[in-house]
């Protein structure tokens, strides 16, 4: 297990766009800003998929028409709340187990009317034997400090 300073990792933008639009395009609009080079499955990704309801998937459609699971929706709260179950390895493959897989939680702040604060957690990395290479992956460049920036961008 990895210790306690990487079971959570933190990160935070500030998005040029209305709480309400900010939510909408980190869900709904997930697939104009995640990267295509972010993928698990053995063809291209087509489209990635975040399903707008508790219990919903979260997954990557590939050109070969396969799918792929990232994990599942464990909270919709729109505009302010989704969490998600990360079920990837350090080495960016699924696992099914959901004792092992780790949370991440991103919260939508209005900071005025046109300004929006969103606060990622990702947690529960110590539930993997690999939780501090999760860790070291998540934080390293194209983790999601850069892929914050590309969703600020896509909602601005």
């Amino acid at each position: 297990m990895s210790n306690v300073t990487t079971s959570t990792y933190r990160a935070t933008v500030t998005v040029d766009a209305p709480l309400e639009r900010a939510f909408k395009v980190f869900t709904e609009g997930f697939d104009t800003w995640w990267p295509r080079s972010h993928h698990i499955g053995s063809a291209d990704m087509r489209e990635a998929v975040m399903e707008p309801r508790e219990d919903g998937r979260w997954y990557e459609r590939d050109v070969d028409g396969s799918e792929c699971d990232w994990g599942r929706v464990l909270v919709w709260d729109p505009p302010r709340h989704v969490a998600l179950s990360w079920h990837l390895t350090s080495e960016f493959r699924y696992d099914a187990d959901p004792a092992r897989a780790s949370r991440v939680d991103v919260r939508f702040v209005a900071v005025d009317e046109r300004t929006t604060r969103v606060e990622l957690d990702h947690s529960e990395l110590d539930r993997r034997a690999d939780g501090a290479q999760v860790h070291g992956a998540i934080s390293a460049e194209g983790g999601w400090r850069d892929l914050l920036n590309r969703f600020a961008g896509a909602a601005a």
